[in-house]
């Protein structure tokens, strides 16, 4: 086929001029999205000129950028005006950042934090405005919770609750199942299922008032088997499927409920070092005797190793989650979840479509990769039975470590 020197100039200017009025109205972000879009666009116009009569690809072309424009456009957002929005965990990470940017567009913010004193809680306290309440509560105490609910039910009275946001999280073990005390279980089920659910609950009047928003903070860690992660995983897993379940429920309400699944990003809380170092002892001060000949201690050291290596990854700009949070509050079609974060696409693929040895190969890979235990190594003495199969590590393995994310 005859090829023609300027086949598709006008399509090209009618996307140049949709692109630029988007980015003037701040619609469209200048991005590596948009930079893919323009190129996949130009390999369409390459395929177009060779296959196409002139007005068939004219047509195609414009049609495709339209729609790829539309398609990269943020969704309309709902005015900010005196909207009030709850968000636990405020200490640092998500909750702190999120809570910096809710007030500087205006919204009420009531901002919940495990101390008043701490640095997160005092920076809050100097750089936002009179509008940002800080409440203290810790999701593992039943009257902190209905302290919270009370104050918020009164001052609210006049403006309402718009939004939750479910951000606070607790994660105090990295190690495998059978290493991991059932106290840490409980733990990370009472602070990211139980307590979330209760405040939950205790708010929904407030929400189906103002047909409202209810944004979670949850993690891959809840979707697929990461290594180590158990207790924590459990736990999120648990309450994406309350909010799944919130959402089909609510629905007749006019309530919309979201869930945040990020990546790895740099909180204070999750590259603190000395933190993760004084859970690995508390872990083998506690551990059974017969579970420490069976794994070895130096095991439990290349859990260490190997989870504090994977955090060198951690991105440290979190915009993309605070952003997704913005979002979910005020988009007035929000999506049901959001993945902030590099490479979820490509670890979401390789869960659902992947064999399950290549999906186990990634994740450890990406994470952690585990090393035989001292009892299965050659020439090691097999794990010797134990009398005691009742003993359970320390219940109490320093419970009051709950990480605002």
């Amino acid at each position: 086929m005859e090829r023609w020197s300027w086949p598709s100039g006008g399509a090209w200017l009618l996307v140049a001029a949709r692109a630029l009025l988007q980015l003037l109205r701040a619609d469209l972000r200048l991005g590596r999205p948009l930079l893919a879009a323009l190129a996949l666009l130009a390999a369409l116009d390459w395929l177009c000129q060779r296959l196409l009569p002139p007005p068939a690809a004219l047509a195609v072309l414009a049609a495709a950028g339209w729609i790829t424009l539309s398609r990269l456009a943020r969704p309309p957002r709902l005015p900010v005006a005196t909207r009030a929005v709850l968000i636990t965990g405020c200490d640092t990470g998500f909750g702190k950042e999120t809570a910096k940017k809710l007030d500087t567009m205006g919204f009420t913010v009531l901002a919940t934090v495990l101390d008043l004193n701490s640095p997160g809680a005092l920076e809050l306290r100097a750089c936002c405005s009179p509008r940002l309440k800080l409440l203290q509560m810790d999701l593992m105490k039943p009257a902190d919770i209905r302290h919270v609910l009370e104050f918020t039910k009164a001052y609210t009275a006049s403006t309402g609750l718009w939004g939750l946001v479910n951000n606070a999280g607790l994660n105090d073990v990295v190690a495998d199942v059978e290493l991991s005390p059932v106290a840490t279980f409980r733990n990370c089920m009472e602070v990211n299922f139980f307590g979330a659910l209760e405040l939950t609950k205790g708010l929904l009047p407030l929400l189906r008032r103002s047909r409202g928003r209810i944004v979670t903070v949850g993690s891959p860690a809840g979707d697929m088997p990461y290594p180590c992660l158990a207790a924590y995983g459990t736990s999120k897993a648990a309450i994406a499927l309350l909010m799944d379940t919130f959402s089909c429920e609510l629905l007749p309400w006019g309530i919309k409920v979201s869930v945040i699944q990020p990546g790895c990003f740099k909180t204070e809380s999750v590259t603190n070092v000395n933190h993760w170092e004084k859970r690995k002892q508390l872990l083998l001060a506690n551990m059974p005797g017969e579970l420490l000949q069976a794994y070895g201690e130096d095991y439990i050291e290349h859990l260490h190793g190997q989870f504090i290596h994977s955090l060198q990854m951690a991105l440290p700009d979190l915009s993309p989650v605070i952003d997704a949070i913005t979002d979910a509050l005020l988009a007035a079609r929000p999506r049901r979840r959001y993945y902030p974060g590099r490479g979820l696409g490509l670890m979401y693929f390789i869960h659902y479509y992947l064999p399950e040895g290549l999906r186990r190969r990634f994740l450890q890979t990406y994470f952690i990769s585990h090393c035989l235990p001292r009892a299965l190594r050659p020439g090691q003495p097999g794990p010797i039975p134990t009398q005691d199969t009742s003993r359970e590590p320390n219940p109490n393995l320093d419970s009051s470590s709950a990480v605002a994310r």
